[in-house]
């Protein structure tokens, strides 16, 4: 039986270790439960810090009398009360809402379906290199406890996903952005985008008149759901007009320059001075001018910091040319609208490597780029029936390879001078490799053997 006084954290992952290591500074009893084998380095740790855990399925009968139940991202609450349905759902929490009660820092929480790591990297960069006490953590490397529990920054740039958002009771960050919001995870949401629409928009759920959030005009999903949504924090919306409680600041694109008035302070940048281009990193890169500004970071300062900007891996990563061939490694475009953007940025003919886990995918909006860009389709994955199917109208040269290497090897091959290989999988990865970080380092190295 676990203690009432107990916390129990579910999954034994980035996110809930870094709860078990926060739980431990603060002398807060916990248990771990997790439906899978935990790793020997895992189980180390917790028997050197005493705490007690189970693997290979969870005790429902034992957890049901935990305080709370900390779960990580890939765990819906929904689950958890179909197995111990008399538990207050309000007593089910996320990570971030765990980490936040132990901080009186200021938060920038970033999410979006695409862009949120670029634009949460492109923030701290800015506030890093203007000299501020800044840590960046969330649904990336570091989890939000884990970096709390390290070490107490003044700033925080969290990337923050639906899941996460789901369920937060008090979390409140200072600033929030959503960066777009395209159809991706409907699995989790009964398959309704209006539900994962509203899930993005948790993020608002606490913030007051004193806090700001942050949207893309140019999305018309984000836009639309506004409309009906009463929200008290001041509101910026990147290239639109006026509209509701929207601050008075501006911030627009005109004639190829960012022009933005955000607290009187008028900056004006030539996007051919970003670092990273494309018109989806042009709208990351508004949305972190917005937070800069809003801190009163000079001009100066926050276009040094763009121009300076290294983009993350696997994110339209450009890292070799082979006989005038560009090779992009774009792994983390698991979703449709982030291949939609990446096709779009791409001015040469196009060798298109995709494929992995659909995800229910509408693959209709890229038709256009199919015919007039992509030279060649290659499949990768264990199943290539759905985009074979779809793409064999409008492309000549499709082929079917369920590995890297084949993969790499038959792009090569199609590929001439002034071409470029994308791998811009618009799936997941789990069906051959263990994530997407470890597909985009295959489809490296495999192009670093050529």
């Amino acid at each position: 039986m676990i203690k009432k006084e107990m916390i129990t954290i579910l999954g034994s992952g980035l996110s809930g270790m870094g709860a078990i290591k926060l739980a431990i500074k603060k002398n807060i009893s916990v248990y771990l439960s997790d439906h899978s084998v935990i790793s020997d380095d895992v189980k180390e740790f917790l028997l050197k810090n005493n705490i007690k855990f189970e693997e290979n399925g969870h005790n429902w009968d034992k957890i049901s009398s935990s305080k709370e139940i900390i779960i990580s991202p890939g765990i819906s609450s929904n689950k958890v009360i179909e197995n111990i349905p008399l538990f207050n759902k309000k007593n089910i929490i996320s990570e971030i809402e765990f980490a936040s009660r132990f901080t009186n820092s200021f938060l920038i929480a970033v999410t979006g379906s695409n862009g949120k790591t670029t634009t949460s990297y492109l923030i701290y960069h800015i506030l890093k290199s203007s000299g501020f006490n800044v840590g960046i953590a969330g649904n990336m490397g570091k989890s939000f406890s884990e970096s709390i529990s390290d070490s107490q920054f003044e700033y925080y740039v969290l990337e923050v996903s639906s899941f996460q958002l789901d369920d937060i009771v008090k979390f409140k960050p200072d600033i929030s952005i959503i960066t777009n919001i395209s159809e991706d995870h409907l699995d989790r949401y009964n398959y309704s985008f209006s539900n994962y629409i509203s899930s993005k928009f948790r993020i608002t759920k606490n913030q007051t008149s004193d806090n700001t959030l942050i949207l893309n005009g140019k999305c018309e999903n984000s836009i639309n759901f506004l409309k009906d949504l009463k929200i008290k924090s001041q509101l910026i919306i990147i290239n639109k007009n006026k509209i509701n409680n929207e601050k008075s600041d501006m911030i627009f694109l005109k004639e190829n320059k960012i022009n933005s008035t955000i607290n009187n302070n008028y900056l004006m940048m030539n996007i051919n001075n970003l670092s990273i281009q494309g018109n989806h990193n042009i709208q990351n890169s508004m949305a972190a001018i917005c937070v800069a500004q809003l801190l009163n970071i000079s001009n100066e300062s926050i276009k040094d910091s763009l121009r300076s900007f290294k983009n993350i891996p696997h994110r339209l990563e450009h890292f070799l040319t082979i006989q005038k061939v560009k090779y992009i490694n774009d792994s983390k475009a698991t979703n449709v609208n982030a291949v939609y953007y990446a096709l779009e940025s791409v001015k040469t003919p196009i060798i298109w490597i995709i494929g992995g886990v659909d995800k229910g995918n509408d693959y209709s909006d890229l038709i256009p780029f199919i015919k007039n860009k992509v030279k060649a389709i290659i499949c990768l994955g264990k199943d290539n029936s759905k985009p074979i199917e779809f793409f064999s109208n409008h492309c000549d040269l499709i082929v079917s390879t369920n590995n890297m290497k084949d993969a790499v090897k038959t792009a090569y091959e199609f590929a001439k001078q002034n071409d470029t290989v994308l791998l811009s999988p618009a799936c997941a990865s789990f069906d051959l490799f263990k994530n997407f970080e470890d597909r985009g380092d295959q489809f490296k190295e495999e192009v670093r053997k050529l």
